[in-house]
């Protein structure tokens, strides 16, 4: 369950990354209540899932998943490149976080 809460923190951290950078310094409500909203949820999950889990573990864990979900956020959108390079080492940040799994 712990694992659970915390990946689905780290695509809420993607969230209000992504809400954040649209919300034009909080002047755009609905991206700023999106922010606010996805925020408290990301934060509480990942504390929720440090009761169980290590601190390192899931502080890299989240930011990786949140990391990852950015970027591709972004290139969807069409405001980054996704080119091989950086695919790549998404990927690599993707394994990262599956081995962190595996070992702890």
């Amino acid at each position: 369950m712990h694992w659970l809460v915390l990946i689905i923190s780290g695509v809420l951290e993607a969230v209000w990354a992504t809400a954040l950078a649209t919300s034009d310094r909080f002047r755009r409500p609905r991206p700023t209540v999106l922010f606010a909203v996805a925020l408290a949820a990301s934060m509480g999950g990942l504390a929720f899932a440090m009761t169980g889990l290590p601190t390192g573990t899931s502080y890299a864990v989240w930011v990786g998943i949140g990391a990852v979900c950015t970027v591709l956020l972004a290139a969807a959108r069409g405001r980054e490149r996704l080119d091989a390079r950086r695919a790549a080492l998404l990927l690599l940040l993707i394994g990262s976080v599956v081995g962190l799994k595996v070992v702890s």
